[in-house]
């Protein structure tokens, strides 16, 4: 999918500095340069405690950053906002509502309508594949079902920026392949802004439109690849050489020699 020119995520050296409870000062992240145009997939990796996370949030409006800019479709982040909608590692739904009403949580926290947003809760379930599952409770859905209504729920108020961090991470490794396919359908289907934050590279190199790469801390953008395959894919890209090659210089990017998935 061709993302437009229009800016939807754009920071121009963001710093993130804080200090310990022992007042020790400790820089988060660093001259972080990065813009994300409307409808593309940008994934994100990096070292663990490079800041990933820590960037998201302040992309969320959860963490104030102390240095440089974030701009949201123009304007300036500086708290929550309503058109943001996040997808964690675990989905964390109410285990007392039914899938329906865990979708329209949203529109709950937000005093919208219920009537204006069930129709389109019901059709972006259809989508995900839970048409059916409305009035089950998360209990009796599997891990990847889970996942499927969280990531409604956080499209159901049509927001202009989807964030996921590591949201497939503690699936087993068929159920996350499956669900890499099902996330690449969902957003060509919705044509969502995504930021995707992941430690698998090939997971990366197989959503992304562009890959950012991160240093260890503090964190800076060590540079971005563009993924050069065409829409949609299959997992069959990733026995392909050009696919190795995009992993191979992530890889060196990170110095890391071997052992990552």
């Amino acid at each position: 999918m061709a993302a437009s020119a229009t800016a939807v995520i754009e920071c121009r050296q963001l710093g993130k500095s804080y200090e310990t409870l022992d007042g020790d000062p400790v820089t988060a992240l660093e001259d972080i340069d990065l813009s994300i145009s409307e409808g593309e997939f940008v994934c994100v990796v990096g070292p663990s405690g490079c800041g990933k996370s820590t960037l998201l949030k302040i992309f969320a409006g959860l963490l104030p950053y102390t240095s440089g800019s974030a701009l949201l479709l123009g304007q300036p982040i500086t708290g929550a906002r309503r058109d943001i909608g996040v997808v964690f590692q675990s989905a964390v739904l109410l285990q007392w509502r039914n899938v329906l009403n865990n979708v329209l949580l949203p529109a709950d926290a937000q005093g919208l309508r219920r009537d204006a947003y069930r129709g389109r809760a019901r059709e972006l379930l259809t989508m995900v594949g839970l048409a059916g599952f409305e009035n089950k409770y998360p209990f009796e859905l599997s891990g990847g079902m889970q996942q499927r209504v969280a990531i409604t729920r956080a499209l159901v108020h049509d927001p202009a920026l989807l964030l996921m961090d590591e949201p497939f991470g503690a699936l087993d490794a068929m159920t996350r392949e499956q669900m890499n396919l099902d996330l690449q359908r969902i957003w060509m289907q919705s044509g969502k802004t995504v930021f995707l934050i992941t430690h698998s590279i090939p997971e990366a190199v197989f959503l992304g439109d562009r890959v950012a790469v991160m240093t260890a801390r503090p964190g800076r953008i060590a540079g971005v690849l563009t993924v050069p395959f065409a829409r949609p894919r299959s997992l069959d890209v990733m026995a392909t050489p050009e696919f190795g090659r995009i992993v191979t210089e992530i890889r060196k990017m990170l110095n890391v020699e071997q052992g990552i998935d």
